[in-house]
């Protein structure tokens, strides 16, 4: 369960903290953004989670991408100097893991006789879940992410920043997992997936859209502009791949696409994704407990039991 960073939400660490004695088996990747607290605090908050959680902690980090929300927290860093910090950040981090003392010199940490967390191995140390678009942000998803995450764009897309990512990671010397961050708009029928996904759309209003997307144009975050770039802010045609709708995105910030369709068809495109590389995926929808029963009931088990579910029908649009 991926939890939000931003202005508009609750501190993850607190959110997931109160969900740990409600749940069993739920893991919890919590988004946090470095810079905001230092590395070794952040270390061993990580590992007191996952000594509570027995060890269901990952990590998503965000860099952020909003220079404007950037600055309200009291960040004035460039892009280029927020992704530095970035991965001085995780190299500190990692090596509080390491179960060994060390020290640490750069120009946006130094770190003296460092400790490492209390009990620390690198067998215990969570999965970091990192995304970013930008060639800044992709050296260091190669260098310190575990599953480098993508938002929903027409496969060739997704498959050639996989590439170039996992290539990125091979030159370091590391192996990484990949990750698909989009909606899901699911139903018994095309027709009424596609129904709801037009109720959707009818609700945004044209001031809302055009204020969404001035406060995305303002944006440092290149992965904000790609999301941007396949609705190009246009209400009309935003079906802009077999089943993969961009409605979402023309009010939404980060992750702005849907695959939108039969429970059949859903599948069909989620097993085209790992079948290009995608080893992991997190899906949303709203309202989001009755999407996930959906998908949840209807769509994994076509997945577990059929690979390859049944052809897609023609899109409607």
């Amino acid at each position: 369960m991926l939890t939000s960073v931003g202005a508009g939400c609750p501190d993850p660490w607190i959110v997931c903290s109160a969900l740990i004695e409600r749940t069993s088996t739920l893991r919890f990747p919590v988004a946090f953004r470095p810079g905001f607290v230092l590395p070794t605090l952040a270390a061993q908050q990580a590992r007191t989670f996952a000594e509570f959680s027995g060890g269901r902690l990952a990590v998503n980090i965000v860099t952020g991408g909003d220079p404007h929300e950037q600055r309200a927290y009291g960040d004035f860093l460039t892009h280029a100097d927020r992704y530095a910090r970035t991965g001085e950040f995780l190299a500190v981090r990692r090596r509080s893991w390491a179960g060994e003392p060390y020290g640490f010199d750069g120009t946006h940490y130094r770190v003296e006789d460092g400790l490492t967390t209390v009990g620390a191995s690198a067998s215990a140390d969570p999965p970091i879940y990192f995304g970013g678009a930008s060639p800044a942000a992709e050296d260091v998803a190669a260098r310190f992410a575990d599953v480098y995450l993508l938002c929903g764009e027409p496969g060739p897309a997704v498959a050639e920043r996989a590439a170039r990512v996992r290539a990125k990671a091979r030159a370091q010397g590391r192996e990484l997992r990949f990750g698909l961050r989009v909606h899901v708009i699911a139903r018994d029928t095309t027709e009424a997936a596609w129904g709801e996904a037009h109720r959707l759309l009818d609700g945004m209003d044209a001031a809302r859209i055009a204020a969404a997307q001035a406060r995305f144009a303002a944006m440092e975050s290149v992965g904000q502009a790609r999301m941007a770039a396949l609705h190009g802010g246009d209400a009309r045609d935003l079906e802009i791949a077999p089943n993969l709708w961009a409605g979402i995105g023309l009010v939404r910030e980060g992750a702005g696409t849907a695959l939108v369709g039969s429970h059949e068809q859903v599948a069909r495109r989620l097993a085209e994704y790992a079948a290009l590389g995608i080893d992991e995926f997190i899906l949303s929808g709203r309202p989001h407990l009755e999407e996930a029963y959906r998908v949840g009931e209807r769509v994994v088990p076509l997945l577990r039991t059929d690979p390859n579910p049944i052809p897609p029908a023609r899109p409607v649009r």
